[in-house]
C-alpha cells in the first residue's frame, strides 16, 4: 500500500472514533479519587473550592464536564492542600518575613511578578521553591505553606534570597 493510501486509510479510521470523548471522559475510579481528595480538603476547612466532579469545569458563561488530566492535576491540588502546614488563627510567618512579603508581594499570597519567573507571597522562582520541598506553583499554594517554605528558605540562607527586601 502506497503512503498517501496508508494516510487516508488512517484518518478514515480516526474519523470513526471519537477520541475527544474518549480521551477526555474520567473513570468512576478517578472520579471517586478525586471525590475523597475534595471531601478531605473540605473536612479539614481547607476550602478546597469548586467541586469539578460534581459542578464541571466553567469556561467562559458555560460548565463542561472535567476532563481526567483536570482531576488528576485537582487531586494533586487537593492533597497538598491537607498536607500544608495548618494555621492556628495567628500567622506563621515572623515579623521579618512578614516585612519581606509586604515589599515582595504586598503580602499577596497569589502574586505573580509581570515575567512569570516570581511567583507568591515571597515571590519564590520554581527553583527555590523546590529546593525547599515545594511543588507546584507557589502563587497556587497555601499561605501557610509558602510561609512555612519561607520559614525554611530564611533558615537556611537569612534574608540572601531577597536582595531587595531582606
Amino acid at each position: 500500500m502506497s503512503k498517501p493510501r496508508i494516510v487516508a486509510a488512517a484518518a478514515a479510521v480516526m474519523s470513526l472514533v471519537p477520541t475527544a470523548a474518549v480521551a477526555a471522559a474520567p473513570g468512576p475510579k478517578l472520579e471517586r479519587t478525586y471525590q475523597q481528595a475534595y471531601e478531605k480538603a473540605d473536612r479539614q476547612g481547607a476550602d478546597p473550592g469548586r467541586n469539578i466532579a460534581e459542578d464541571g469545569v466553567q469556561i467562559a458563561d458555560r460548565d463542561r464536564d472535567a476532563r481526567s488530566g483536570e482531576l488528576r492535576r485537582s487531586i494533586g491540588v487537593l492533597r497538598r492542600m491537607v498536607a500544608a502546614p495548618a494555621t492556628s488563627g495567628a500567622p506563621v510567618a515572623s515579623p521579618v518575613l512578614e516585612a519581606i512579603a509586604a515589599c515582595e508581594s504586598g503580602g499577596d499570597p497569589t502574586a505573580v511578578d509581570a515575567s512569570g519567573t516570581y511567583r507568591g507571597k515571597y515571590q519564590f522562582d520554581l527553583g527555590t521553591w523546590q529546593a525547599v520541598g515545594g511543588s507546584g506553583d507557589p502563587a497556587a499554594a497555601p499561605e501557610a505553606e509558602q510561609d512555612a517554605r519561607a520559614a525554611a528558605l530564611y533558615a537556611q540562607s537569612g534574608s540572601a534570597p531577597w536582595p531587595n527586601c531582606g
